[in-house]
């Protein structure tokens, strides 16, 4: 994954929609245990579903590689789904009791940083 430099969010020749920042970045990780808290899922509909919640740059290797991890530290499960018939068994993922209560971690750091960014959003007061 490269690294962003100071001054990304101002370089020329990239268009904004496509354009992967460091934020995007640090939401795959809350929003992936947002959507297994929801529902068991594979990856590929993990991916479908970052995109409607707007995480549109994030590469799926970025995605995999980051079940992966989490999958490590314990926060998941997963099952391989062999009743599929359409096409070869998905890896399907859940939430174990750890990744439930990184879910709820998660949970508080996004209100905090919600009010954080409320204020960053806040027009620029005239003087």
């Amino acid at each position: 994954m490269p690294r962003h430099k100071r001054g990304w969010s101002i370089e020329g020749g990239h268009r904004r929609e496509k354009r992967r920042t460091p934020l995007t970045v640090a939401l795959v990780e809350p929003a992936l245990l947002f959507l297994i808290n929801k529902k068991e899922r594979h990856g590929y509909a993990l991916i479908t579903a970052l995109k409607e919640l707007g995480i549109t740059s994030i590469h799926p290797s970025v995605v995999y590689r980051t079940l992966r991890h989490m999958e490590a530290l314990g926060w998941i499960d997963s099952e391989w789904d062999t009743e599929n018939v359409q096409g070869p068994p998905r890896k399907v993922f859940k939430l174990s009791e750890q990744g439930k209560a990184a879910h709820q971690t998660w949970q508080e750091e996004l209100a905090k940083a919600q009010k954080s960014i409320h204020i960053l959003l806040e027009p620029a007061s005239e003087k």
